[in-house]
């Protein structure tokens, strides 16, 4: 399960996107997957939000999501591997290979752009959370900011 936690860290965003659209047939040949520009990939990432939202990836994410019944480890059990597969059917025509490591590899790509491109990064926050429950962080100790008081 090692992908699944890497995976949480650098999952790529969803939104509205107004991008070039990528030529998936030559990158697919050439195999450069990790040479899209940030347009193509801001292409790629509404391409994969678009297929979250197609009923049939809809219903799948939706049984997932019963089955997991709001536990963290069921997520990563029946939600990650349904959404992972939804992203591996759009990006395998972008080069990438049709598995966990592609998933990755796109992600790691789009967590590269975020910081130079906010629709990027507002895209990538919509699709995390798509299927990743939020994370709240256990309160801290009042008034001590995380420092023991001597």
């Amino acid at each position: 399960m090692r992908a699944a936690v890497e995976w949480e860290g650098v999952l790529p965003g969803r939104g509205g996107g107004s991008a070039a659209a990528a030529e998936p047939s030559s990158m697919a040949a050439s195999g450069q997957a990790a040479a899209l520009s940030a347009e193509q990939a801001k292409a790629v990432l509404a391409e994969v939000i678009k297929a979250f939202g197609a009923p049939e990836n809809a219903q799948r994410m939706e049984e997932a999501r019963d089955n997991a019944c709001n536990d963290m480890g069921k997520m990563l059990q029946f939600l990650l591997p349904v959404a992972t597969q939804i992203q591996q059917d759009v990006i395998k025509a972008y080069g990438f290979s049709n598995d966990g490591e592609g998933v990755l590899k796109f992600a790691r790509l789009i967590k590269s752009y975020e910081s130079q491109d906010p629709e990027i990064a507002s895209m990538s926050g919509k699709l995390k959370a798509m299927f990743l429950p939020p994370m709240t962080l256990p309160p801290h100790a009042a008034g001590t900011g995380g420092v023991a008081a001597s």
